[in-house]
């Protein structure tokens, strides 16, 4: 039951980001709900979708998972490098940072090094079906995006004009203290794992 309380989620929460990928389908439903509607029925079925994934998660991790492969240990060193630069890339989202310009999508290629990340170390089914979900979706996201015209943003805006330096810093800087104060606090408090 559990378990497919997560898949339920998973399906209803990636597949209302998926629709977005949808132009014509999405200003098709746009069209003929209004904008606020919309935005309220993505936000409700993103809601609903989170919550189950959490809830169904939480709960067939508790009952046992179902293992598939045992991850090799010095994986972990790998997830742990991998997780440092996807909270850098999440800090980077919003500010006109180099790193914006350069990575372009800082926020999806993030979702694709945490699902990535956590792949590696988890073996079990529910982790490789939520976490294989989301760097599918992550991937497939990210194609979606770079296909788009130039005005068809969605989400952070590009940066435009010329970043700054110091920009860049305070993003690494951010991105570096969130990243130790959730291994060290977050994650224990969070998932219910500790990482140290």
């Amino acid at each position: 039951m559990s378990l497919s309380t997560l898949i339920i989620g998973v399906v209803l929460f990636l597949g209302i980001h998926t629709f977005t990928m949808q132009r014509g389908a999405r200003a098709g439903l746009i069209a003929r709900i209004g904008e606020g509607p919309y935005r309220g029925l993505y936000s409700i079925v993103s809601l609903a979708g989170l919550v189950l994934i959490i809830y169904g998660y939480g709960v067939y991790r508790s009952a046992g998972t179902i293992p598939l492969w045992n991850p090799p240990v010095f994986l972990r060193h790998i997830t742990f490098l991998l997780m440092l630069i996807a909270f850098v890339l999440l800090a980077a989202t919003y500010p006109p940072s180099h790193i914006k310009r350069w990575v372009r999508h800082p926020m999806i290629t993030a979702v694709i090094l945490w699902s990535l990340a956590h792949l590696l170390v988890r073996g079990d089914l529910g982790s490789i079906l939520m976490f294989g979900g989301f760097l599918l979706w992550g991937i497939l996201a990210r194609i979606s995006m770079g296909r788009r015209a130039p005005g068809d943003v969605q989400g952070p805006a590009a940066t435009t004009g010329d970043p700054r330096w110091q920009t860049d810093l305070v993003v690494v800087a951010v991105g570096i203290v969130a990243y130790f104060a959730f291994v060290i606090w977050g994650h224990p408090w969070l998932i219910g794992v500790s990482l140290i």
